[in-house]
Order: C-alpha cells, then structure tokens, then sequence
C-alpha cells in the first residue's frame, strides 16, 4: 500500500491505516526508538505513542511525507520518554549527540527569533550541497541516532573515516550557518 493510500485510510477514520502504518514502518520506527532508548518495552511506547499521536493530527495534516512525519513524532516521543525516565541525568549517547551538535547549530539560548522552521530550512539546504555519503552519515548519526560503529559497519568504512566525516562535516556546517547570518 502506497502513502498515499494509507493517509487517506486516515482521513476516512479507517483504523486500517494504523495497520497499514506498522506493516510498512513499523520495524523501521521501532529501531529507531530502540537506538534512542536502548529499551524494546520504551521503544514499542513510544511507537505506539506515534500511531496515536498521527491518529489525532491526521487530517487535518497531510503528510507530504509520511514516513518523515512519523520519524519525526517518534522522535519527539522517544525523547520525552527519555526525558521523563532520565530526568537530570540524561542517557550519555544523547548527551554526546547534543554536544556534538552544540559545536555548530545555536540552541535556542543563543538566538530566540531563530525560527525552527527556518533552521530546518537551511540545515535541509546545507546537507543537499553535501556529497550523498556524508549527507547519509550525518544522517545516521543526527536522526536516527546511530553509533559510530554502526555507520562504519552500513557504510564499509573504518570508524576514524566516520568520526573524521561528522567532524568535517559539522566544521562545514558551522561555516554554513555563519554564511547565512546565524550566530554560532
């Protein structure tokens, strides 16, 4: 079943669209969730928050891109999850991604009228100017939160040549955000 088809399954209020959603992003939601969380019963909630939650916004939203929106609300459950266990002391991987990215994108501590939407832009623009297997490796790393090893492993690459592409990477970045006219 195509998106599309399962989307407007959600319009009609057919509860075949949550089915439909697991049988096509299912395993590939819950692996992500499991590399935030490291728990398969905390990943599996916060799978299940995502259905729920794209039950409730869907419509009136229509995704263009349905499995970018789905990441994006698992993400956002896994981290609350993560959050409400971890309170204080945060899991030492996220700790380590937040401090990785710290190094080139401003928080918003730093610039308040900093649109998301607008850093989602130029972060989008940026990463398209990137060859295709730095793109992905950022990727890997920044949104579905994978290991250095697991990158290395994916790509057939060593894990210095993975951590020397992410630090190159984000070096570019930091450049690129300066360019356009965002404090780093």
């Amino acid at each position: 079943m195509t998106d599309e088809q399962i989307v407007n399954l959600f319009f009609e209020r057919n509860e075949d669209a949550i089915q439909q959603t697991t049988n096509k992003y299912g395993s590939r939601l819950l692996n992500m969730a499991s590399h935030l969380l490291c728990s398969q019963e905390d990943a599996e909630e916060s799978v299940n928050d995502t259905y729920l939650k794209a039950w409730e916004t869907i419509p009136p939203t229509r995704p263009q891109h349905f499995y970018a929106y789905l990441s994006k609300i698992c993400r956002h459950a896994a981290f609350a999850i993560l959050d409400w266990k971890n309170a204080a002391k945060r899991k030492a991987e996220v700790v380590s991604l937040t401090q990785e990215m710290e190094e080139c994108i401003p928080g918003s501590w730093q610039n308040a009228e900093l649109d998301s939407r607008e850093l989602s832009r130029i972060l989008s623009a940026f990463l398209r100017t990137q060859p295709q297997e730095n793109r992905l490796i950022f990727l890997r790393r920044y949104w579905y939160a994978d290991t250095v090893r697991e990158i290395a492993q994916r790509y057939g690459i060593s894990e210095s040549a993975v951590t020397m592409r992410l630090r190159r990477t984000r070096d570019k970045l930091a450049a690129y955000l300066k360019k356009e006219g965002i404090p780093v």
